[in-house]
């Protein structure tokens, strides 16, 4: 892992610049070209002008770790409610959750009874998309997964491709006809869990890919969703679904908002399945420093802001 890589992670950990980042204006200009505002109002908006360029939306509501019964609640109502917004403005849209943002460090049957209470909400022909996040949460995360996914098939998870583990667990998943986002991944996890090198991790992640476009094929994966911004990676699976004999639709790729535009209108006009992740909301900050250490010419972005303030 490079250094800027690891000092990057590392900050995205850190609360007094978590609790100071949002009082530099270069800061919060750099933040809005991964986010069109806090306000699910604005997130909104954008999805409505992607959707005039054949874009489909994932929301996602920034925050994780909550300590807090109640928040959580909240934070399950608020999903209740933009689920109810997404119908009444007949968006292709569909949301994507942390389950520590609704409670799994309080407790597993918490969390997942607020995960149900989602996914019963949502359109059953669309996906609730369940977030990864750090190692020593993967295991409890597909727990609830494969519960969740047994009574209610709309609903998917994210893998992450520099874990060591990834392959076993894909194997462990497809039996159950699973939908899965594949990334590379963001935290900061030592080599013995996750590849360090960025080759191997690119290299995996092909190696996975290729093995979720198969199991699209033979209809053992309901969703094969690639959530990446790695253009070459996007040729070199869209060749392979290609060779699979997929359609075009079934070749699903995933960037966040603000990136690789063009590649995100190329892939719509070519009939691909191009979907945005807008995220919303006061809590971005480790989100954000996640996203500068994925790709280090985001951070030269920050500091052209910096001279440009």
């Amino acid at each position: 892992m490079s250094l800027m890589r690891s000092l990057l992670l590392a900050a995205s950990q850190n609360r007094w610049l978590r609790d100071h980042a949002a009082h530099y204006s270069f800061v919060r200009g750099t933040v809005a070209r991964f986010m069109p505002g806090e306000t699910l109002d604005e997130a909104l908006g954008a999805a409505e002008a992607l959707r005039s360029k054949k874009i489909g939306t994932v929301f996602t509501h920034l925050g994780e770790n909550i300590k807090d019964r109640a928040e959580a609640q909240q934070v399950t109502e608020h999903y209740l409610g933009v689920l109810d917004r997404i119908r009444e403005k007949g968006l292709e849209a569909e949301i994507s959750v942390k389950l520590t943002q609704l409670g799994l460090d309080l407790s597993p049957e918490l969390c997942f009874e607020h995960l149900k209470a989602i996914i019963e909400w949502a359109q059953k022909d669309s996906i609730v998309w369940v977030d990864m996040e750090a190692s020593n949460y993967v295991d409890a995360t597909l727990e609830l997964y494969r519960r969740a996914l047994t009574a209610h098939p709309n609903v998917g998870v994210c893998l992450q491709a520099y874990l060591h583990r990834t392959k076993d667990d894909l194997a462990k998943l497809l039996p159950l006809r699973p939908s899965i986002r594949l990334v590379k991944g963001a935290y900061n996890e030592p080599p013995e869990i996750a590849f360090p090198r960025k080759q191997d991790v690119d290299e995996n992640y092909f190696t996975l890919g290729k093995q979720m476009l198969r199991a699209k094929k033979e209809n053992c994966c309901v969703r094969a969703a690639f959530g990446t911004h790695d253009v070459a990676l996007i040729r070199r699976l869209s060749e392979v679904a290609s060779t699979e004999g997929l359609r075009k639709v079934d070749f699903e790729v995933q960037m966040l908002y603000g990136i690789q535009r063009a590649e995100q209108e190329r892939l719509a006009s070519e009939g691909c399945a191009s979907i945005v992740l807008v995220a919303y909301g006061s809590h971005w900050y480790p989100w954000f420093v996640r996203r500068l250490a994925e790709r280090p010419a985001n951070l030269w972005f920050m500091v052209r802001n910096v001279f440009a303030a």
